[in-house]
């Protein structure tokens, strides 16, 4: 599995083998608690760094440094690893991953249901709206062309990517809802083994989503299988994560044992009022699993709203077959009747997002990608309703259209004790969910949610310092040698010599988030 590997020194650094008798080194970080990512006591030492690589912990008073960093009273720990990010694209526009790396956030892993690569004309097209407007040269194809991109890039934090079985459908069948034939099915499978062979972590799917939502359990596991035969893992948005969210881990399980594949689920929720409260049920139902032997867990952002794109608002009806044919549904008169129906109505074939955040007045535009409605951002669907002089989801579906399917939203679909009881687990562990953002540059001209900035802050101020729901160790732990152990990382995540030196430095007694979701 491959990563693009940069070397940070401020708050974090990155480090090479060196010989365990040099007694003198690049950097020093002293007196600092060191809370090692085992989830083991903190105790003060000191940080030696040789190239890119933790040379020695200890008591290292009369070793000789090029820089010496008084950290006391300071908290070391391994550098964060989002689990969940989703900045493969962002990178390319700002390396600075400036969200990312304020928070201790060290290494990204993403790739959730359509990967950036391998792409092929299809999917070229897909992205070519957001290429346009940061100037991105889409200039890759494979798994390892795009690592390579991103090398050159010189991004500021550590990037490694799945590869997304809906993109690899995408490749090779479109978006189309029908089963791939076994020459397709053949073609899928040796994309992701591909994929995997040149630096991919393993398999990921999102299946809420078109087009993974039109991939039978039975395709998933024959590509899950691929994966796990080239070493890698398996994580997914599951199918349902509301109504119908004990079948789709019942689906999730039955991946995992059939194709023998260590596997996460990513962004665990149990969302819409009529399933707050079950967040419980669905921690036991896991550890149930694994007392079965099947190797699930799960990660989480500790935030009682989401986010995803606006289309995930419509029946999964209206997406079949790409964005033209969405902007044609939506066009005509009787399709739109149709799916506005659709939308106030319970189902139990998609996650109806609009009526589970409580319509209008709970969806929240934050990005676009047509200039002309960026005077939108920030609203809820209520208002732009109101300001457009329409229904608001006639409003919704006029905007889906003059931004071609790329605008984005938050969604209140949860509630607090659920994202409590799920950050707490010892299953659990982070990810943002959120693409690399910036204050200022070109990332900056849009909103975003807060988890974009904040989630791994607020995991250390709001669950830690003040609701001490669990103690530092412990979420240190769930933030790097957990996180790295589900995708497959040995050589991050502790602090160890030997490691690569990936260090966050913090005061645990003033670390806060600050972001909201009027100003992320």
């Amino acid at each position: 599995m491959s990563f693009c590997v940069v070397a940070v020194i401020a708050l974090f650094f990155a480090a090479a083998p060196i010989e365990a008798q040099k007694t003198s080194y690049d950097f020093i970080i002293s007196g600092v608690r060191v809370v090692d990512g085992t989830g083991s006591p903190w105790f003060v030492g000191d940080i030696a760094i040789s190239g890119d690589r933790i040379a020695a912990i200890g008591d290292l008073r009369n070793a000789s440094a090029n820089k010496r960093i008084d950290a006391s009273g300071l908290v070391a720990s391994p550098g964060f690893i989002d689990v969940q990010g989703q900045s493969e694209f962002n990178l390319l526009v700002d390396n600075r991953a400036a969200s990312k790396i304020t928070q201790g956030v060290t290494t990204e892993i993403t790739g959730e249901g359509t990967s950036i690569a391998p792409l092929n004309d299809r999917l070229i097209e897909d992205l070519r709206d957001d290429a346009k407007k940061y100037g991105v040269k889409l200039d890759w194809r494979s798994m390892d062309e795009y690592l390579n991109r991103l090398d050159h890039a010189h991004p500021a934090i550590n990037l490694g990517t799945f590869v997304g079985a809906g993109g690899i459908r995408t490749y090779v069948i479109g978006k189309e809802n029908r089963p791939a034939t076994p020459a397709e099915l053949e073609q899928m499978r040796q994309l992701v083994a591909t994929s995997i062979v040149q630096g991919a972590f393993g398999l990921s799917t999102a299946l809420q989503y078109v087009p993974d939502s039109f991939a039978s359990t039975d395709e998933i596991v024959e590509l899950a299988k691929v994966a796990r035969n080239h070493g890698g893992v398996y994580f997914t948005h599951q199918r349902s994560e509301s109504d119908n969210i004990f079948p789709s881990l019942d689906e999730v399980f039955s991946i995992a044992e059939r194709a023998g594949i260590s596997t996460t689920i990513w962004h665990l929720k149990t969302a819409y009022s009529e399933n707050f409260g079950q967040m419980p049920e669905v921690l036991r139902r896991i550890e149930h699993a694994r007392a079965r032997g099947i190797e699930v867990a799960a990660s989480v952002y500790p935030y009682n709203h989401a986010s995803n794109g606006l289309i995930a608002c419509f029946p999964s009806w209206v997406s079949e077959g790409g964005t033209e044919q969405m902007i044609a549904r939506l066009n005509d008169a009787a399709q739109r009747a149709r799916a506005k129906k659709e939308m106030d109505e319970p189902n139990s074939t998609w996650e109806n997002q609009w009526r589970g955040s409580g319509g209008a007045a709970g969806v929240t535009l934050i990005q676009v990608v047509n200039p002309e409605l960026h005077k939108y951002e920030g609203m809820d669907f209520e208002k732009i309703g109101r300001e457009m002089g329409k229904d608001p989801k006639d409003a919704a579906m006029d905007i889906a259209i003059a931004d071609r399917g790329n605008s984005q939203v938050v969604i209140a679909i949860m509630r607090d004790d659920d994202v409590r009881a799920a950050v707490s687990s010892p299953l659990v562990t982070y990810g943002s969910d959120s693409p690399a953002q910036a204050e200022d540059g070109p990332l900056s001209t849009t909103k975003a949610h807060p988890r974009a900035f904040g989630t791994f802050s607020r995991i250390l101020a709001e669950y830690v310092r003040e609701q001490r729901v669990m103690g530092l160790e412990e979420a240190v732990r769930k933030m790097t040698s957990q996180a790295a152990s589900r995708v497959g990382i040995t050589d991050r995540g502790i602090l160890r010599p030997g490691m690569f030196a990936d260090i966050a430095v913090f005061d645990p007694a003033t670390i806060k988030d600050v972001a909201t979701y009027n100003d992320p």
